[in-house]
């Protein structure tokens, strides 16, 4: 595979839909216009409203707007309804938005903000989307994780909302650890469909807004690295891009930057951390998600599970 791929490898997408979230500003916002370029029908899923309207006349091409609030999920249900109604089919769903070492704090149905937004939230909007995508051919779930998977991360199943202690760094590292673990159970699962395929994706370090809650002890050393460790959100979002779009990229399969230690480069196949790989761990997660959600995949598990081994990288 090229190690220099770029947004000028995006095969045409016309005829397909996209939607992506968190598509108002940053990575999201660049992945979303990429693809409207390239002809897809763009649905910018946002919490705000009138800001997605603002990016969605920056771009070219067919570009949409649907509230949708990670937070709530009342919000995805309502934004799923809406979404179905207006489409028969969907391409591409591209979970991007996400929140980051913010103060300890609840979504509107009492999870955690980090893995209530980052993996509760696309969880659920995933599975009341599937079976749209299900059908169509190359179909894709792409889900934007983050080297952070690797920091301090488990999924903590005797306190997922770390209501007796609270840690910003590890809470945000257990929901980019969930979202490489669903990708690889949903593959799994999606594995005996032959259509729809999962795949993950992280930027690097991009220079976005998502860094906005950076401890105070972080900040000023990240502020005086920031222009030799970080790269563009139209770089960030190139593994995203390149996952969603690649003819050549197969389900399961994990994106990053090819640099070093994969904080900037050109999109190449990484992998992830052995703790992602867990079979089990990812199962008992899948079956507390769907609890907490109330929302069931029309997937079922794979009679067999997949190796816990890594894929290798290439």
């Amino acid at each position: 595979m090229s190690e220099k791929w770029t947004a000028a490898n995006i095969p045409d997408q016309c005829g397909r839909v996209a939607v992506v979230t968190g598509a108002n500003t940053g990575l999201g916002y660049e992945t979303a216009k990429a693809l409207a370029e390239r002809g897809a029908s763009v649905v910018l899923a946002v919490r705000n409203v009138e800001k997605g309207e603002q990016a969605a006349a920056r771009m070219t091409g067919d570009v949409t707007v649907q509230a949708l609030d990670l937070t709530s999920l009342d919000s995805v249900r309502t934004a799923a309804a809406a979404l179905r109604s207006r489409f028969d089919r969907i391409d591409l769903l591209i979970n991007n938005a996400g929140v980051m070492y913010t103060p300890k704090q609840t979504t509107r149905d009492g999870f955690e903000m980090q893995f209530g937004t980052n993996h509760i939230g696309h969880f659920a909007l995933t599975g009341l989307l599937l079976d749209l995508m299900l059908p169509v051919p190359d179909s894709r779930v792409v889900t934007v994780s983050s080297t952070g998977h690797r920091i301090r991360a488990a999924i903590r199943f005797d306190d997922l909302q770390w209501e007796r202690s609270y840690s910003r760094v590890a809470a945000y590292g257990q929901s980019k650890l969930a979202n490489l673990m669903f990708t690889y159970e949903l593959q799994r699962r999606l594995a005996t469909h032959g259509t729809t395929v999962a795949m993950a994706a992280h930027p690097g370090m991009s220079s976005t807004e998502l860094a906005r809650n950076t401890p105070a002890a972080l900040r000023l050393p990240l502020t005086w690295l920031a222009p030799l460790i970080t790269q563009t959100p139209a770089m960030g979002a190139l593994p995203t891009l390149r996952a969603a779009t690649d003819p050549a990229a197969l389900g399961g399969q994990y994106y990053g930057p090819g640099g070093r230690n994969e904080v900037m480069g050109h999109p190449r196949l990484v992998t992830s951390s052995p703790e992602s790989y867990e079979v089990a761990v990812q199962q008992r997660l899948w079956a507390v998600s769907e609890d907490l959600t109330g929302v069931k995949f029309p997937v079922a598990i794979a009679p067999q599970p997949s190796p816990t081994a890594a894929p290798t990288a290439g």
